[in-house]
C-alpha cells in the first residue's frame, strides 16, 4: 500500500499546467487509457455525468483561431457563473501564479500588451496539439461540475502516468456561444471547461516555474468536542 501511496504521490508532485506543447499529437489508444483510467472516479450515484468533445490537428486550429477572435472582440458568455471575485489568501494565490508566469516568459509589471498576448495564448490552447472540451448536464446543477472536477483531476494524473502534459483551462468556458456553435453542442448540455494536452515543450519558459501548495495546517481543522 505505501508504494501505490508513494507513485500516486510522486504523480501529483511531478503534475503542474502545461503552456508550452510540442507539434506532437498523443495517440488515440493513449488517449483511451487515459479516460477509461478517469472513469473510476467517483460520481454523485454512479451518474458520470461528464462528456468529451475531443479535437485536434485542423480542427483545433479552427476552434483556436475563433476563440482568439472572439476575445479579441471582449467576449464573455460563461455558462457557469465564473466567481464573483478573489480575495485574501485566494486573491493572493491568484496573484503569485499570474507573476510567476510573466516573470518567466519576460513580461514586466505594467506592460499591458506584453500581458494580454500571453493571456491570449489560453484561447490557442498554449499551442497544443489536442483539446478535450467538457461538458455536463444542466439538469444536474453544481453537482455535475464537482464530479466533472474529480473526472478531470484523474484524467490529467493518468496523462501524467504516461507522460502527457496537461492544462485546465477555465478561460475556454466564457467563450461558450463559439464552442456550441462550432462543436453543436446540445442545449440541454453546459460548457464546463477545456482539458489541452500532449508533450510538453520543456524548453520553453513558460513550463519553468512551478505553484507552490498551502499546508496541511492551513487547509485542515480538526472538530474536537468540548
Amino acid at each position: 500500500m505505501l508504494a501505490q501511496f508513494e507513485t500516486l504521490n510522486a504523480l501529483l508532485q511531478t503534475r503542474y499546467s502545461c503552456r508550452a506543447f510540442l507539434d506532437r499529437p498523443v495517440a488515440h489508444s493513449d488517449i483511451e487509457k487515459i479516460v477509461e483510467a478517469a472513469q473510476r472516479v467517483p460520481s454523485w450515484c454512479n451518474a458520470q455525468p461528464w462528456q468529451l468533445i475531443l479535437c485536434e490537428g485542423a480542427q483545433t486550429k479552427m476552434l483556436a483561431a475563433a476563440l482568439t477572435e472572439a476575445a479579441n472582440e471582449g467576449l464573455q458568455a460563461p455558462e457557469i457563473p465564473f466567481p464573483e471575485s478573489y480575495s485574501g489568501k485566494y486573491k493572493h494565490r491568484r496573484s503569485t501564479c499570474g507573476w510567476q508566469l510573466y516573470e518567466a516568459v519576460g513580461v514586466a509589471k505594467g506592460d499591458r500588451a506584453a500581458s494580454r498576448e500571453q493571456m491570449l495564448e489560453n484561447y490557442r490552447f498554449f499551442n497544443a496539439p489536442q483539446v478535450a472540451i467538457l461538458t455536463i448536464p444542466k439538469e444536474l446543477g453544481a453537482y455535475a461540475a464537482l464530479d466533472a472536477g474529480a473526472f478531470i483531476t484523474a484524467f490529467t494524473l493518468a496523462a501524467q502516468a504516461l507522460g502527457i502534459a496537461t492544462i485546465a483551462q477555465a478561460a475556454i468556458a466564457g467563450m461558450a456561444p463559439i464552442l456550441r456553435e462550432k462543436l453543436q453542442i446540445e442545449a440541454d448540455r453546459a460548457i464546463l471547461c477545456a482539458v489541452s494536452f500532449g508533450y510538453e515543450d520543456k524548453h520553453h519558459p513558460a513550463n519553468a516555474f512551478r505553484t507552490k501548495r498551502a499546508g496541511v495546517q492551513e487547509v485542515m481543522r480538526w472538530h474536537k468536542p468540548d
